[in-house]
């Protein structure tokens, strides 16, 4: 079984070329934290806390994660998982509980920063991205919390027991190109023919 973490800064097109992946690959569950805690009920505790504005806790992050883990595992599917770990501790925890179940293939979009800003800046230009995108410090404050907290869960992964690392450099080029760079390794990784 593989789980693959689809990791990368804002803008790098983590959705992207997850929703792409998924479109070519029938056979993996897939996995959006924030859709999965956003889809919880009203009712649910978490919820509030969300409506808050207050960070979910880890545990109540882990539990729910497990449980959708563990459900595709009982179909037999692999797992895509878009938007964790966002940091080192949620890494360790993932590769911990589910390193001996899954290969792990990490795939780290590497963005630069003057980049991501591009992106984000293009997204508020058509009309798209996210609600907080047009406003310049919470774009500040998410482009700081990648830095300084995923950069390390990344990092960490790059030489953790028994995970695969791909990193893949995203250019300034159509979706197209560099979603041939990440199939490819993708494909590789997963020992699939390169067959189009």
């Amino acid at each position: 079984m593989k789980l693959i973490l689809m990791m990368g800064g804002q803008g790098s097109g983590k959705g992207t070329m997850s929703k792409k992946f998924l479109d070519e690959n029938k056979n993996f569950g897939y996995i959006e934290t924030g859709a999965l805690l956003r889809g919880l009920p009203d009712t649910s505790p978490i919820k509030k806390i969300m409506e808050r504005g207050e960070m979910v806790p880890d545990t109540d992050v882990f539990n729910l994660l497990k449980s959708k883990i563990e459900q595709y595992k009982s179909e037999n599917k692999n797992v895509l998982l878009d938007g964790f770990p966002r940091k080192k501790s949620q890494a360790e925890w993932l590769v911990k509980n589910f390193g001996g179940a899954f290969d792990t293939i990490v795939v780290y979009l590497n963005l630069p920063e003057s980049l991501m800003k591009k992106r984000i800046q293009n997204r508020i230009t058509m009309g798209g991205g996210r609600a907080d995108d047009a406003d310049a410090s919470a774009v500040r404050r998410r482009l700081d919390i990648f830095f300084n907290e995923t950069m390390p869960a990344i990092n960490w992964l790059k030489s953790a027991p028994g995970v695969k690392f791909l990193e893949i450099p995203i250019a300034d080029a159509p979706i197209e190109e560099n979603y041939a760079n990440v199939k490819n390794a993708l494909n590789v990784a997963l020992g699939q023919s390169n067959q189009h």
